[in-house]
């Protein structure tokens, strides 16, 4: 299909982190754009004032009938009424992942995928080869703070691209750089057990271009059967790595840092953005712009200037008595780096995390792994589970991790008993996580915690 002949497309889920970045694509381009989601959230009423049509209702009265495209999230239940009414009246429905593939198949693609910290790497790619002046088209799974979007155009041959894992949707794509994060289990709604999900990361690095490159972080499990023709590796430390960090030191919530690579080098690197992991993030990052050609000097510059990604160790509030950081963390090796870098960047003060779980699958399969990361906060607080497109399954609910923490005081509270409890409780450090609708409460907390 040539999607750049289309005129109306429809969304079915276009409040979705990654269908809200092809929405805009085909916005920018002048198409009419409209769609349904079940809620509304920031984002929609985000998207409805840069033009787009949304409604929140299962209600084939309310669709677009001359749309020339009908794109889906496979999140979307298979009963829904209006997508089955597009396939019913022969409409070309297609998956987010199909569109995505059209609109770069014929671009310079740089992929970034993994289990976790895809987000930030492919946003820093991006931010830098924007504002480097090189330039890219970025089609991205969180909102970068500098530019409040997860979508831009660079006017360029060059597109930097979050590659999904979810329903293996990555999979479809043909990089000409990948990037790879992590490989640990995750989805196994969908894979079943960690080992297809291993083999779906590893078909993902055959899908480079014969020309392309592979960049992995050093000592991932099943690193000797990734494919690529050229590959190199990329630590936060470690020396065996092609290139790494070196000389890292704290400053004022951010890092100073420098880099050794194959025949180079850079010093003085500053980022303000907190987590020592995302140091090695921007590792990965300004190894992309290396391969790239890339002034360092320009790349030292911009990455001064990035400001993150929203819900990525977001720091809501900042002050001397006062740190309140939002984060999106779901999965136990995402919560155990957030605290520990929450813990090495604040020691003295009391850890106080609330976290919502996301999936009853994956609360089941990781209850132990979260209630480890848990417990390294002082106090931890779960509310109930985030269904997302999930049923309840019996036996499963938030008391199977608080059970499990040996360390931390733990209670699991409502919505309502949060705030209640952000206004009663003494707190220096506060942390919420994770992927479902909590963050509708941040805005709530931040105002109990300015008045206080």
């Amino acid at each position: 299909m040539n999607v750049r002949e289309i005129k109306r497309v429809y969304f079915i889920g276009i409040g979705g982190i990654g269908m809200s970045a092809i929405a805009r694509y085909f916005l920018a381009q002048g198409v009419a754009v409209s769609g349904f989601d079940r809620a509304e959230t920031p984002l929609t009423l985000q998207l409805i004032a840069e033009g787009m049509t949304i409604h929140y209702t299962d209600d084939v009265t309310l669709s677009d009938k001359e749309a020339e495209l009908v794109v889906y999230t496979p999140a979307i239940p298979a009963a829904h009424t209006e997508l089955n009414w597009y396939r019913n009246n022969n409409y070309p429905v297609y998956k987010r992942s199909d569109v995505l593939q059209w609109i770069t198949e014929s671009l310079f693609s740089i992929t970034v995928a993994g289990t976790h910290g895809k987000t930030t790497v492919s946003t820093m790619i991006a931010y830098l080869l924007r504002e480097t002046g090189y330039g890219c088209n970025a089609f991205l799974g969180g909102i970068s703070v500098n530019y409040n979007t997860n979508y831009w155009s660079g006017g360029n041959e060059t597109a930097v691209i979050e590659a999904d894992e979810y329903d293996r949707s990555f999979l479809k794509l043909k990089p000409d750089i990948a990037v790879l994060t992590a490989i640990d289990a995750d989805h196994l709604d969908i894979y079943g057990t960690a080992e297809e999900l291993e083999k779906a990361f590893i078909e993902y690095t055959g899908n480079i271009k014969p020309t392309g490159t592979l960049l992995v972080k050093h000592g991932l499990h099943r690193a000797s059967d990734l494919k690529g023709p050229a590959t190199r590796t990329y630590s936060l430390t470690n020396d065996a790595a092609d290139i790494r960090g070196a000389d890292i030191t704290q400053r004022r919530g951010g890092y100073v840092f420098g880099i050794a690579g194959e025949g180079w080098a850079m010093e003085d690197i500053h980022l303000n953005v907190g987590g020592m992991h995302n140091v090695e993030n921007a590792v990965a990052a300004i190894a992309v712009t290396q391969m790239l050609g890339i002034d360092p000097e320009k790349v030292k510059a911009a990455l001064a200037a990035f400001k993150g990604i929203k819900r990525r160790f977001e720091y809501v509030i900042k002050t001397d008595k006062m740190v309140f950081i939002d984060d999106y963390a779901h999965h136990p090796q995402e919560l155990e780096a957030l605290l520990k870098s929450a813990r090495h960047l604040f020691p003295g003060r009391r850890c106080v995390v609330a976290f919502q779980p996301h999936l009853f699958s994956r609360t089941r399969d990781f209850a132990e792994g979260f209630a480890q990361s848990l417990d390294m906060a002082d106090e931890v607080l779960l509310l109930d589970i985030y269904p997302a497109r999930e049923l309840p399954m019996e036996g499963v609910t938030s008391k199977i991790i608080a059970d499990k923490i040996e360390n931390a005081a733990c209670t699991i509270l409502s919505k309502e008993g949060l705030l209640q409890y952000v206004q009663a409780a003494p707190l220096d450090l506060f942390i919420v996580a994770g992927a479902g609708d909590i963050d509708k409460l941040v805005q709530p907390i931040k105002t109990i915690l300015e008045s206080k």
